[in-house]
């Protein structure tokens, strides 16, 4: 025979045991996954089985599972979630669409009483007169003394064209009663656009929900009505939301068939590109997208493709960090659960996911992509940008913090409270954008401070008891506390005129708050577009032709100082309320 054939006959036979080999391989590594999986779950049963028969107490099994699928899925990722049918509602309303059946206003608990936080602009509640600060004392005769806003949230809510009764409290009135009509409420993906300074066009994106890109589209057309200098995509504060509604609104500034994302993950089914698929509405004017330390996901798609392709400038803080994606899948009984499937990656090829899940820390917390981890990509003019670490804008602004005394006042409401004073004694206001509290207002302001309670404590009051502490500790206290005292005595009188000291910041979030009592949200941004730094950077920027190609060359490095967007600082102030 000849050799060569014995030869080839020869590897045949290698090439055929090799493959036999690694296909019983694969399968006993196959069957031996099902047999883990298999006895996890019939171990998992019986622990629940015993415990449920002989536990001493009677138990919420229900309630149970749900603890212990939580604990399972916490040790992967925060995105990895079950929910159950009881709070399905809840996710779509958060993760879908913004639509319920409501009156329109938001409400808050306050000393075993619902009080209203915000009133949306043509809807219900705003249409019969019902203004934040208002008490509602019952619901369709229930009375709401000791309900949490659950308990309140499922009396307001209800289908569309259904009549609902309320006994509304106004401070200084009696107790009336007022007839709705419920609405389907839909709160925007697109809070506010318009025009600034500048001629600039200005659409603020809060979420990338159910018709995100529709908005942003109906905006950027009444926008571009104004022949305008410029665009600024405000993402400041957006979590994220949908993927495809992120590349659609790319898609309204490039070119078609330009990739804008992809997602990667162990399952190639789930592998995809994703590019724009039309023609852009607006592809060549300038356009500014800021971001800050809470703008996550699909903000962070938007604002890395659109600066890997060099067709925006970034300016705020560096955003979150989010560079995961998630899928949902239905479960039996109605429930499904949110399982994180990929990362994804924008078009230079980064990820820019910063927190890394995989390896955890021995006691479970979860550490930063390592620095020797982080790799440099380019942008589509050689630009340098970086994974692991978020978007980091083109122009840092650093963003400064409001003063002890500025939260203690939101915190307590009693920014809240005075806005609701000044509603009752001003009918109306002058226009927005000039709107601004007189000297004479703000001293009003501090007069209705006199018998508050706002107390808080400064770092250096904190840093004074901590020397307190540690000396006592060290029993050498007696030795500094004539000097404690003396230091601790001037540090009050200098607290006292902390009111003055930081008197600009404080107006400022009040007359934020006041103008959102007769323009709504509308009022809250005109009214601090004067003060907004990171916007009047944005203006700025797209003023100066030269300057803007420099940047999107990669030319120099710039910084410049600010304060954070106040609109949403006295917004709620974090009363724990909801949107009924």
């Amino acid at each position: 025979m000849n050799k060569g054939k014995v030869l080839f006959n020869k590897y045949k036979k290698q090439v055929f045991f090799a493959g036999i080999f690694i296909l019983a391989l694969g399968t006993w590594s196959f069957k031996d996954d099902l047999f883990q999986i298999s006895k996890n779950l019939d171990v998992f049963a019986s622990v629940y089985k015993e415990v449920n028969i002989n536990y001493v107490d009677d138990i919420n099994s229900a309630k149970m599972i749900k603890t212990g699928v939580d604990a399972m899925l916490d040790g992967l990722d925060p995105y990895t979630e079950f929910v159950p049918e009881s709070e399905i509602e809840d996710y779509k309303l958060h993760y879908v669409s913004t639509q319920y059946g409501g009156i329109g206003a938001g409400i808050f608990a306050r000393n075993g009483k619902i009080y209203v936080s915000d009133v949306f602009s043509g809807f219900p509640a705003q249409k019969a007169d019902i203004r934040p600060g208002d008490q509602l004392v019952k619901i369709n005769d229930v009375d709401l003394d000791g309900k949490d806003n659950d308990q309140v949230g499922l009396l307001l809510k209800g289908a569309k064209g259904a009549s609902i009764k309320l006994v509304v409290k106004r401070e200084g009135n009696p107790a009336i009663e007022k007839t709705l009509v419920r609405d389907e409420i839909k709160q925007p993906n697109v809070s506010y656009s318009g025009m600034v300074d500048g001629n600039m066009g200005y659409i603020k994106l809060d979420k990338f929900l159910e018709n995100s890109a529709d908005e942003v589209t109906s905006a950027l057309t009444n926008i571009k009505k104004n022949n305008p200098n410029g665009i600024i995509l405000d993402l400041r504060s957006n979590g994220g939301g949908i993927l495809q509604e992120a590349v659609k609104i790319v898609n309204l500034f490039v070119p078609k068939d330009v990739e804008v994302v992809s997602q990667r993950g162990k399952i190639k089914e789930k592998n995809f590109t994703y590019s724009t698929v039309s023609n852009p509405m607006e592809p060549n004017l300038p356009l500014v997208v800021l971001v800050n330390s809470h703008s996550a996901s699909a903000s962070e798609i938007v604002a890395g493709s659109l600066q890997d392709m060099d067709r925006a400038i970034i300016i705020g803080q560096r955003s979150y960090g989010k560079g995961l994606v998630q899928q949902t899948f239905n479960l039996p009984y109605n429930s499904l659960v949110k399982i994180t499937i990929a990362k994804y990656y924008v078009p230079s090829g980064r990820c820019i996911q910063e927190l890394d899940y995989t390896h955890r820390k021995d006691d479970g917390s979860v550490v930063k992509v390592a620095d020797s981890l982080i790799h440099e990509f380019k942008t589509k003019n050689g630009r340098s940008v970086y994974d692991g670490s978020g978007i980091y804008p083109d122009i840092f602004v650093k963003q400064e913090h409001f003063a002890n005394v500025t939260q203690a006042l939101v915190g307590k409401l009693l920014i809240f409270d005075y806005a609701t004073h000044y509603r009752a004694a001003h009918p109306t206001i002058d226009n927005l954008r000039t709107f601004s509290l007189s000297d004479a207002d703000y001293a009003d302001f501090v007069k209705f401070l006199a018998d508050k309670n706002y107390s808080y404590n400064t770092g250096s009051e904190k840093l004074l008891a901590n020397l307190k502490t540690e000396a006592t500790k060290e029993k050498q206290f007696g030795e500094i506390e004539t000097e404690y005292e003396a230091l601790k005595t001037k540090m009050m009188v200098s607290k006292k005129n902390d009111l003055q000291l930081h008197k600009d910041e404080i107006k400022q979030v009040l007359e934020n708050e006041i103008a959102s009592r007769y323009y709504f949200e509308k009022g809250r941004y005109e009214t601090n577009f004067k003060y907004d730094k990171e916007l009047a950077q944005a203006v700025k920027v797209m003023q100066d032709k030269e300057l803007v190609a420099s940047i999107l060359k990669g030319v120099g490095t710039y910084k410049v100082i600010g304060k954070p967007l106040l609109a949403m600082a006295t917004k709620k102030a974090d009363k724990d309320g909801d949107d009924q």
